[in-house]
């Protein structure tokens, strides 16, 4: 999502496509992370950065090579940009794929002979700390980032673990060492979003400090420990207020150089080490809480100085993860697959202290009891495909992130349940309440160690909290009026399947009175729907649809979230067959979504909305309310149109290297779309539990559950030349139904396909054979 005005989301991944009629086999015993190219997306407006974590770790630490101003943060988002000539440091927390900028904390830069205390001007070489390099000399692995800083000679070695970032530094003989760190960046806005920060060096040689930030979730704390396994020589601890670039500020000017602390808005220290015969290891922990909880954390997870032994770690974290399938295809098709699961496997992060501390959307401190805190909640984007992914292949993952969902409501002032959060703190960004379709998903698909009746207590509490997105007029009138609120359209829509996935959990538990209150909401879809235009419109609050109406018009303000009525016409999820029937039947339906997909439209219509990117014709796979569109073919009886278009998307939409992306990953919802349809189905309606069937993309797949069954997806013959299905197989018997169950998966065995050259135009034609929803279907 980018949201600069309002928040948002986009991308596109990377690119796999046509799959060629040889395969090769995958790597041998689960080597995975090998196989995993992370400069994918690291370009263009990708958003992804290729440094050093582990799957959903706290700590990111990765190269930044740019933080602008806000009006120009956009392609930095992730602090890193492949096409950027210089690199300004090393910072330990990143967005992964966000459209959105925020965190960079804690940047740390190696420097060889004279210290400059600011990053300079990367046009002009030596005018700051900032330092040339090499792609050449660039090493990209999961768990593992190198690089050789050109201006100094320095070679930086960067992994991880869960709350610690580890560094080696081996630097040229003859010039004195040093460690820059620099309080003041923060990729939200380089200059000015320090509100307060303090840095100290302690009596055993421990740096500490906190900064609080004025960024994306205002108020933000976030401290740190940091440790060298040599001792300092010198050190000079600055205070550069009278530097800063936030217009109007009136600092107190420079304080007097100290040694041992500082505090203020623009904090720079310098640690010397003279002339280094080895390298210099640094390790650093973070906390949202405090000092002492940083040094706890370095003290737990940072024992020793066996960096190695921790870069193979995080390789071995890695390739458990990314276990959980393995995947016949050719070199480049397993690097696409793996990169995808790899970016699929980064978020929600780590947001919480050894000890149990954490701190919620109140700013206070909490403490988890018998879990794992985690935050950064792209709530918008990856309730659609990231979070089912992660329940089918990690589901003890999911219990602690449907707890800390519901810790964050109960801590929230609001009442509410997470919408877009991140270090525990909410921005409010998007729309929706998608949080509990990511708890009713993974309840009806029998998730459980969550404590069920807070869950739906939570879920109630923020579908009923009418001060959130003109809630009290969608539950007064059945819809959100335009004059009232903006995006109002989508805004109903996304009301009425949220409050679906809330009737779904309810059902399951026998709690009646809220299934009707919300089977009913979830209705509320057909009060925007205009069968005069044939598209969802926004009203306004005397009942009348506003105009002009444009279905080609996008933008904030307009009637709809980052999309135009081409886009989110189509968003019905939990009522498919209803909307087919008010579009005309059949023929209607999948005529209007041929239309949508040939039209003949220019880009530029949207150059004022960075999110809408991918187009064919008005489908925008850049952004995720096209997502579910190609699989809709499924539900009006032409399947073979679903794997034709889904062919179209795979084949033009993804491209390798680091330009490979066309928009914004959004903390992998990007990425398990891409997973999903490759392995040839898709969860249309989250808190279901069925999958659209589309067509598979590799010719063999084995996802490893944690049942210890093993479901296996295979397809042939696997090429260009036969594109469409021709039947399906379940464990070797006819499966007529365009869909697959959870239970179908969970049980192990065999979904087979034939693969043929013409579409087969009978199978899945059959109202029984279609994917279930609300309404009953009709031709």
């Amino acid at each position: 999502m980018n949201r600069f005005v309002l928040c948002s989301s986009l991308f596109v991944l990377t690119g796999l496509l046509s799959v060629p009629a040889a395969s090769v086999a995958a790597a041998p015993g689960g080597q995975h992370a090998d196989e995993v190219d992370p400069r994918i997306g690291t370009g263009g407006d990708g958003h992804l950065f290729p440094g050093a974590t582990v799957p959903f770790g706290m700590i990111q630490l990765s190269p930044d090579t740019a933080m602008p101003d806000f009006k120009h943060a956009y392609k930095w988002a992730a602090g890193y940009q492949y096409g950027d000539p210089t690199i300004m440091g090393f910072s330990h927390t990143h967005f992964s794929g966000s459209g959105h900028s925020d965190l960079g904390d804690v940047l740390v830069m190696p420097i060889a002979g004279d210290v400059k205390l600011d990053p300079g001007d990367e046009k002009v070489p030596g005018s700051g700390y900032r330092s040339r390099f090499d792609h050449a000399t660039e090493v990209e692995h999961p768990g593992y980032y190198a690089v050789t800083l050109s201006d100094y000679g320095v070679r930086a070695e960067l992994t991880a673990t869960q709350r610690v970032g580890w560094h080696r530094y081996t630097f040229p003989t003859g010039k004195p060492a040093h460690v820059l760190l620099d309080l003041r960046p923060s990729i939200y806005d380089y200059a000015g979003k320090v509100l307060w920060s303090n840095l100290q060096v302690r009596a055993d040689g421990t740096v500490t400090g906190c900064r609080t930030t004025r960024g994306w979730a205002p108020g933000r704390e976030l401290c740190f420990a940091m440790r060298f396994n040599q001792p300092m020589t010198s050190r000079e601890l600055y205070n550069r207020e009278t530097d800063l670039l936030y217009k109007g500020f009136k600092g107190p000017g420079n304080q007097p150089v100290d040694q041992n602390a500082q505090n203020g808005r623009a904090i720079v220290g310098v640690f010397d080490f003279g002339d280094l015969k080895q390298p210099l290891l640094v390790k650093v922990a973070i906390s949202p809480v405090s000092e002492a909880n940083a040094i706890a954390n370095l003290d737990k997870d940072g024992q020793g100085w066996a960096f190695d032994q921790h870069r193979d770690e995080a390789n071995a974290a890695w390739n458990k993860a990314l276990a959980a399938i393995d995947v016949d295809g050719s070199p480049t098709q397993r690097t696409q697959f793996y990169t995808a699961l790899y970016h699929s496997l980064m978020a929600p992060n780590l947001a919480m202290d050894a000890n149990g501390d954490y701190r919620g959307p109140d700013h206070q401190v909490h403490h988890a009891d018998g879990f794992n805190f985690y935050s950064s909640w792209s709530m918008w984007d990856v309730y659609r495909a990231q979070q089912p992914l992660l329940i089918l292949l990690h589901p003890d993952r999911t219990v602690d992130f449907v707890r800390s969902i519901i810790a964050a409501q109960e801590a929230s002032p609001f009442h509410m349940l997470p919408v877009w959060a991140y270090e525990g703190l909410e921005t409010w960004c998007m729309t929706g309440y998608h949080a509990v379709a990511i708890i009713s998903d993974a309840y009806v698909k029998g998730i459980r160690g969550f404590d069920a009746d807070k869950a739906m207590h939570a879920m109630v509490s923020t579908a009923t909290y009418g001060d959130y997105g003109d809630l009290a007029d969608y539950m007064k009138l059945g819809y959100v009026p335009i004059d009232k609120e903006v995006e109002g359209g989508s805004k109903t829509q996304e009301y009425a399947y949220d409050d679906w996935a809330i009737a779904q959990m309810a059902k399951a538990m026998g709690k009646n009175d809220i299934y009707n209150t919300f089977e009913k909401r979830a209705t509320y879809w057909r009060n925007v729907w205009d069968p005069k235009t044939g598209f969802m419109r926004a009203k306004l609050s005397d009942g009348q649809f506003r105009e002009p109406f444009d279905p080609a018009s996008a933008g904030y303000g307009d009637d709809y979230t980052e999309a135009n009525a081409w886009q989110y016409s189509w968003y019905v999820p939990q009522d498919v067959a209803g909307l087919v029937t008010a579009m005309g039947g059949d023929k209607a339906f999948t005529d209007k979504l041929d239309q949508m997909f040939d039209a003949k439209v220019d880009p530029a219509i949207f150059k004022d909305v960075e999110d809408i990117t991918g187009l064919i014709g008005w489908y925008a796979h850049g952004n995720e309310p096209s997502h579910h569109i190609a699989y809709l073919y499924d539900y009006a009886g032409e399947p073979w149109k679903t794997q034709q278009r889904l062919k179209q998307i795979m084949d033009n939409e993804y491209g390798p290297g680091p330009a490979g992306l066309i928009g914004n990953d959004d903390l992998g919802q990007m990425s398990a779309w891409y997973i999903f349809t490759a392995l040839g189905f898709y969860p249309v309606t989250p808190a279901s539990t069925e999958y659209a069937i589309g067509r598979p993309f590799v010719p063999r797949a084995a996802i490893h559950l944690s049942n210890g069954h093993t479901f296996t997806v295979t397809a042939s013959p696997m090429d260009n030349d036969h594109p469409y299905v021709g039947a399906v197989t379940l464990n070797g018997k006819p499966l007529d139904r365009v869909y697959l169950k959870h239970a179908d998966i969970l049980a192990g065995g065999e979904l087979h396909f034939t693969m043929q050259a013409e579409p087969n135009k009978t199978w899945g034609q059959d109202i029984s054979a279609r994917p279930t929803a609300m309404s009953p279907y009709t031709h």
